[in-house]
Formats: structure tokens, sequence, C-alpha cells
């Protein structure tokens, strides 16, 4: 591996897909993904359920029946410095791309859908909360450091449950397709990216596909 291999700038992927609410519908729009300036030093995964107590008379303690599941939520500090590395320009050129995922699109009638990526990290869920922090300002009070408290939760469209083909399949890369997303449409997890990756050893880059490419979907 080269050094220039050896750091994976972390990005934050919305559109493809961008997937409508109710319908589960996807919609592809091209746009470039968000580049993190710099790498989060941590960031946690949290997975909980639900469950609900009835007290019973005569027991010391309640019957614990479970309810659901709640959905994961993925939470980072993202640093943002543009007085060292940008001429000091408004720090804010750069932290409002991430809080703009919160805004309703129009299309779609609610915030987009998003996939934060770090190296073989992949977390896609709709961005949840953001807090800012400013640190660092210039003269005429332009900020230019800042750090965002980032939460996504996680998303799976309402849509049936989908099963692994059962015989492989061959599909054409199309403008703006992704492994991930071609995992969502074909198996209803975008995790399995893995699994269509490792089926086509044609692909150098899993994050970085080319229109035009034929593609194995295996049976899982």
């Amino acid at each position: 591996m080269s050094s220039s291999d050896k750091l994976k700038k972390a990005h934050i992927h919305f559109s493809p897909p961008l997937i409508h609410y109710q319908t589960g519908k996807i919609k592809k729009v091209i746009i470039s993904p968000i580049s993190v300036l710099f790498n989060p030093d941590q960031y946690s995964v949290e997975k909980s359920n639900h469950y609900a107590s009835m007290a019973i008379p005569g027991r010391d303690s309640p019957i614990i029946q479970f309810v659901k599941g709640e959905a994961e939520t993925l939470s980072m500090d993202i640093f943002f410095d543009t007085y060292t590395y940008f001429q000091s320009e408004d720090v804010t050129h750069h932290t409002d791309k991430v809080s703009a995922l919160l805004k309703v699109q129009g299309d779609i009638h609610a915030p987009p859908v998003c996939t934060f990526q770090w190296g073989s990290f992949f977390f896609t869920g709709t961005l949840e909360k953001v807090t800012k922090k400013f640190t660092m300002f210039i003269e005429d009070g332009t900020p230019v450091r800042a750090t965002l408290s980032v939460t996504f939760r996680q998303f799976t469209p309402e849509v049936g449950t989908k099963s692994s083909p059962d015989k492989t399949k061959m599909r054409e890369l199309n403008q703006g397709d992704s492994l991930w997303l071609i995992a969502s449409q074909e198996y209803g997890d975008t995790s399995k990216w893995k699994e269509i990756a490792d089926a086509n050893p044609n692909i150098d880059n899993p994050r970085l596909v080319r229109p035009g490419i034929r593609l194995v979907i295996p049976p899982l």
C-alpha cells in the first residue's frame, strides 16, 4: 500500500440515493459528496431496544416485554479549520454544506438520505442533529475554525423486504450508480455491497465505479 492510500478521507454522500420516505422510490441526482476536511478522532454507533414493563400483583419485579428495536445512530465531532489551510476564508462555507442536509428537499418532502463513508465503513441514515461550535475568528469577526457535533439516524425505506436472487444476475452500471445503492435495490441492505465487490474482480476501487461496467450480482 502506498503512502497516499494509507489515509482515506471521510465523505458524506447524499445523492444517490435520495429516497422518498413513504414510497421508497429512489431519485437519482448526481451531486458531489461532501468531503470532511479532517477525519474524526472517533465516532460512536449506538443501538438500543425498547421494552415495556407490566406490574403484576404479588411479584417483586415487573414483567419485561420486548416492544421494538430502535434505529442505530452514528455520532461524531467533525473539525473544520480554514485559518491554517484555506487562507482564512469563512469556515461556514464548509459547515453549511453539512447542516444543509437537515433541510427538507422539495421533490421528496423530506431531508435527503445520506451515507457516511470512511474507508470500508458505511452508515446510511438521515442527519438528525447538528451542533455548531465556532472557536476562532479573524479581525473582522469571520469564523475560521469550528467543530460540528453531528448525529445520523439509520434509515430504512418503507418497502417490502427483499430477498436474495436465487441465481446470479448481470447488471450494467449507469451514471450515478454505486455499490451500496445497488445492494439496497437488490438485497434491501446497503451493507451487502461487499458481496457484490467480492464477486467482481474487475472493480479496483469499490468507492469509485465507472458507468458501463457490467456487474455480477451473486445470490447470498
